[in-house]
């Protein structure tokens, strides 16, 4: 007998409901399940940024599933998360159903779907993936910042090591975009002070709580979130 199941990864861009693909919207639909990440922090609280982007679209409760992962860098609970949530979907999958898995952002672009991905590929289970807007691209749109032109380079840098390291990607590109910048900040702001390049600060793109700044003074009195970024240009 054929498997009728399918698995779909659905991007559902950076916050703003309205920013997700027509296709996406209507998997998510017609999805029997839809699974979304969330963070888990060490009170115990249970946070979803997916969660709040699919609020939106008024899905059944019952079909919305969340798998948390703890907000560290060590990736022992975050394994386990994943190994048992994939043992779900493919539970889901082996029974026919139609499955959804959401990422906000870009499905592939430093997405937790992408850890899952390489556990089906394993196991020769094909998916489907949706792409979507990343919020660099909608930090550009909003601020006007023009990302490339012709032949300019644009480098993607996450957490960023040491000024030397942003130092030494400014020498081959006009645009760097910092992402997971809280706890590398001090990096940045010396080298934005040596060079004296211009910057866009984002946080919490496409929500309640935007907030953008290319005021370095504005943005050192700011508690940084984790979904911030910074684009800069020499």
């Amino acid at each position: 007998m054929t498997n009728t199941g399918r698995i779909t990864a659905v991007s559902l861009g950076p916050g703003d409901p309205d920013l997700i693909t027509v296709k996406g919207l209507n998997v998510l639909k017609n999805a029997d399940k839809v699974y979304f990440p969330g963070s888990l922090f060490s009170t115990g609280n249970k946070v979803s940024y997916s969660e709040e982007i699919l609020a939106h679209y008024n899905l059944d409760n019952k079909k919305c599933i969340g798998f948390y992962l703890e907000m560290n860098l060590d990736r022992l609970q975050a394994n386990t998360v994943y190994d048992t949530t994939f043992e779900l979907i493919k539970r889901d999958w082996e029974n026919g159903l139609k499955i959804a898995v959401v990422s906000e952002g870009d499905a592939s672009t430093y997405s937790s779907f992408s850890y899952l991905l390489e556990r089906f590929k394993n196991v020769d289970i094909e998916i489907d993936v949706i792409p979507g807007i990343t919020s660099y691209n909608l930090g550009a749109a909003i601020s006007g910042t023009i990302l490339g032109l012709q032949n300019e380079k644009m480098t993607i840098i996450p957490r960023v090591q040491s000024s030397s390291e942003l130092k030494e990607a400014m020498k081959d590109s006009k645009t760097i975009v910092l992402m997971k910048i809280r706890s590398v900040i001090d990096n940045i702001e010396s080298v934005i002070k040596e060079t004296n390049c211009s910057f866009v600060y984002c946080e919490r793109l496409g929500t309640k709580k935007e907030f953008i700044t290319s005021d370095w003074e504005v943005l050192k009195e700011r508690s940084i979130p984790y979904f911030s970024l910074i684009i800069l240009q020499k």
